[in-house]
């Protein structure tokens, strides 16, 4: 399986990644898509809209409206909003991507003074960098679910930004989830971590808009 994959294989292969690296219950099926028990007090479902066209989205919207409630989409953030209506709000203000990329063993070797460490529990690698003293300066973690992988939650701190440290951990996530055997990554970028992706070699195969429901009061 490679990235020529279709979209919705993609968008399956992301969900499926995402239940496992936020140890959710599996989704479930819907006839538009997949649904995601997350079970938070701010984000208690999460539905995933492979048909995104129009109709479609507005009858979700209008279907699944609760407090907690967000809908994933592959499609513009603009779009997003004005199809779900005035009780839905971005959940970031920011577009976010859905990227793929076929996953390549590469080097991991931080700069001088920090170190790295990776744990695995289960599906899930956990890398984290540390610095000199030993306190957090960059993580991410992978989801390997096959012959798919799903990066999550990669992070660097402000103070440790511009060390190449992101290149660290994606290399240290993508050698891991290969040693288990998965070929394609799959991740959901922000705005600010799509170009260290792209530099990576990464591919955006959709705009992926997020909207949680919020009432207007009145």
């Amino acid at each position: 399986m490679g990235t020529a994959q279709q979209l919705p294989d993609l968008a399956r292969a992301w969900v499926a990644g995402w239940t496992v690296s936020r140890r959710t219950p599996p989704p479930v099926e819907e006839a538009w898509g997949l649904r995601i028990d997350v079970g938070l007090p701010n984000h208690t479902t999460r539905h995933v809209l492979i048909d995104t066209d129009e109709v479609t989205v507005r009858t979700v919207a209008r279907s699944v409206g609760a407090p907690g409630t967000r809908i994933k989409a592959l499609m513009p953030l603009e779009t997003a909003v004005s199809w779900t209506g005035a009780d839905w709000v971005p959940d970031n203000q920011n577009p976010a991507f859905l990227m793929a990329a076929d996953l390549q063993p590469g080097t991991a070797q931080p700069p001088c003074g920090y170190r790295v460490t990776t744990e695995t529990h289960e599906a899930v690698t956990y890398v984290r960098v540390l610095s000199h003293d030993g306190s957090p300066a960059a993580r991410g973690q992978i989801a390997a679910t096959g012959d798919t992988a799903v990066v999550d939650r990669v992070k660097t701190d402000p103070a440790h930004r511009r060390r190449g440290l992101g290149t660290v951990v994606m290399h240290t996530l993508a050698n891991a989830a290969a040693a288990r055997g998965a070929t394609v990554g799959v991740l959901a970028a922000s705005t600010d971590g799509r170009a260290l992706y792209e530099a990576l070699g990464w591919t955006i195969h959709s705009p992926l808009a997020g909207v949680m429901h919020k009432p207007v009061r009145t």
